[in-house]
């Protein structure tokens, strides 16, 4: 049996089973004495398997979906807030505490240029 049952199987390994499968389906007389592996049961797994990972697919489908809302949603909200400290620079200007209390930097709080001086040799 498996190793580790928690991982993913590989598309090529889950192709060649369902080709057995099949294979499985056309034997004239399948007979297997553990009855944990009957046509009947096989076929409902892979029913079960069918289903589940169409609703894995739904499930992605609608996660996209509400990603992508989310992220148009800080986009919209980013930008907004953005016009909003255009607005109080504007309003307000670019040294009052109103445009500090955005977060923004004051321009008096800059340092000022020094004088460069020559050096002497």
């Amino acid at each position: 049996m498996a190793k580790d049952e928690t991982k993913r199987i590989n598309p090529d390994i889950l192709k060649a089973d369902l080709e057995s499968l099949t294979a499985v389906k056309n034997l004239a007389i399948y007979t297997p004495v553990n009855t944990d592996y009957a046509l009947a049961k096989l076929e409902a797994l892979q029913v079960k398997m069918d289903g589940v990972q169409e609703a894995e697919t739904t499930a992605k489908a609608a996660w996209d979906a509400a990603r992508d809302d989310a992220t148009a949603a800080e986009w919209a909200l980013h930008n907004a807030i953005l016009g909003a400290k255009s607005q109080v620079e504007a309003q307000y200007g670019k040294d009052s505490n109103e445009y500090q209390s955005l977060g923004l930097k004051k321009v008096s709080e800059y340092k000022k240029p020094g004088r460069s001086g020559t050096a002497k040799a």
